[in-house]
């Protein structure tokens, strides 16, 4: 059964093999690393791949001094899946994203484990990561692990740990995030405590796979749906003259039954527009209409249409239009000092202020240039601020509120200044709330 593989990850002599090297892979990667497990890493990024032999970083919060210790230390990042018969462990951390019909898109996964399946073998334990409706382990893996002729729970054992990983965010690391896991048998869920154990502070062990797939949709869905409300809060403060962020301080200082959440240009990153969807399609085979989840996805997914509104009418005051103005966009990752842009509300909005006339610039200290990606396209890179430039600009958006902005500067030298995050507390004649 497990008991071999179990003392292999005790005494750390297993080999972990992890795929998808992005903002959740690395991270589990250099704590493997760091604890003196040997790691072979597997991206179908070619690019990717040799940086890292080369010990460079490709994001921006992981120095490459950490990648150069940990290929130091062994780690061997490659394209070839073959190696993945070299490991005892698998982790799967690749994308799942939302199809045009905001339907689940599963082929990240399923296309690594069909590459991973001809090298799976007995006393292995294999994880998914990557979030997804419940189910999905034990519908989508586990077929195609035992059409292989090996026994989920005897031969190989699978579960199901969903990524925790905050970018950027200095309070929580890898090890310090509890981490759920539930495991298709018994057995399986004894190897992945096992594997991750060693590296994690505290292990949340669940009854099912499909406990733990819930568990991560739970956790997005609960921010979506409060910062849908938050946003619609906006949207009713700002027409009754009343500032939402003071309103929120102010509610904050309750010591009890209040959690603070922010309104903002929108949602973005790789969980909270998209996970929350993932349950809304999987809850239709049960026949359920989940009306509270989609209207949070509603409201969040109109803020950009309404900072465009709040552009619109601020120019209009100046006697001018969005079609021939020039207009800076300050920051374009998704949370503030990140140089994560996926799914940013700030890159919807520079599309819609483009597709209606403007001249689009913007400004962001961790995004340099702007990033290739599947769906936005813009050949721009990051405008330098100063008091001359700033004030080139007919209007100037605060999307993202990196706090490497000179705040200061940005509000004495902007002709119109639309703040999406309420960080102008002192209300002025050239700030406009959004």
């Amino acid at each position: 059964m497990n008991s071999e593989l179990i003392d292999k990850l005790n005494r750390k002599t297993a080999t972990i093999g992890i795929a998808g090297l992005g903002y959740v892979g690395l991270p589990l990667m250099l704590r493997y690393c760091e604890v003196g497990y040997k790691v072979i890493g597997f991206d179908i990024d070619q690019t990717k791949v040799d940086a890292l032999r080369a010990g460079k970083s490709y994001i921006e919060h992981i120095p490459s001094a950490s990648i150069a210790s940990a290929v130091g230390r062994g780690f061997a990042p490659t394209t070839d899946f073959s190696r993945a018969a070299e490991v005892d462990a698998l982790i799967l951390c690749v994308p799942t994203p939302l199809n045009k019909y905001r339907e689940p898109d599963l082929s990240f996964v399923l296309n690594t484990v069909e590459s991973l399946l001809p090298y799976l073998h007995d006393g292995m334990v294999l994880s998914l990561e990557s979030t997804t409706y419940p189910g999905t382990t034990e519908e989508e893996l586990k077929p195609r692990i035992e059409k292989c002729g090996l026994k989920v729970g005897n031969d190989v054992f699978l579960v199901f740990s969903p990524e925790r990983e905050d970018p950027g965010n200095p309070d929580f690391t890898t090890r310090s995030i509890p981490k759920v896991c539930g495991g298709s048998t018994k057995a399986c869920l004894e190897a992945g405590v096992a594997l991750y154990r060693q590296v994690i502070d505290m292990v949340v062990p669940v009854s099912s796979t499909q406990a733990a797939e819930l568990t991560k949709l739970l956790e997005n869905i609960h921010r979506s749906v409060n910062i849908g409300l938050v946003n619609e809060m906006k949207m009713v403060a700002d027409k009754m003259g009343i500032d939402i962020h003071e309103v929120i301080r102010a509610a904050a200082t309750k010591p009890f039954g209040f959690v603070p959440y922010y309104p903002g240009p929108g949602i973005g990153g790789h969980c909270i527009p998209i996970d929350p969807f993932y349950l809304t399609w999987k809850a239709r085979e049960y026949g359920m209409h989940t009306r509270f989840i989609e209207l949070a996805g509603e409201i969040n997914s109109s803020m950009p249409d309404y900072v465009v509104s709040k552009v619109a009418a601020a120019l209009n005051r100046k006697s001018k239009s969005i079609k021939g103005s020039n207009i800076l966009v300050l920051g374009i990752a998704y949370k503030k000092n990140v140089d994560d842009v996926r799914e940013s509300p700030s890159v919807f909005l520079m599309e819609k202020l483009r597709d209606l006339g403007a001249t689009v610039a913007y400004s962001d200290p961790h995004v340099p240039t702007f990033p290739k990606m599947r769906e936005h396209h813009f050949n721009l890179a990051s405008v330098a601020l100063t008091s001359e430039s700033i004030a080139t600009f007919d209007c100037v958006l605060l999307a993202t509120d990196h706090d490497k902005f000179d705040y200061e500067l940005v509000r004495t030298q902007s002709q119109l200044l639309i703040d999406c995050r309420g960080r102008f507390l002192m209300p002025a004649d050239n700030i406009i709330r959004a």
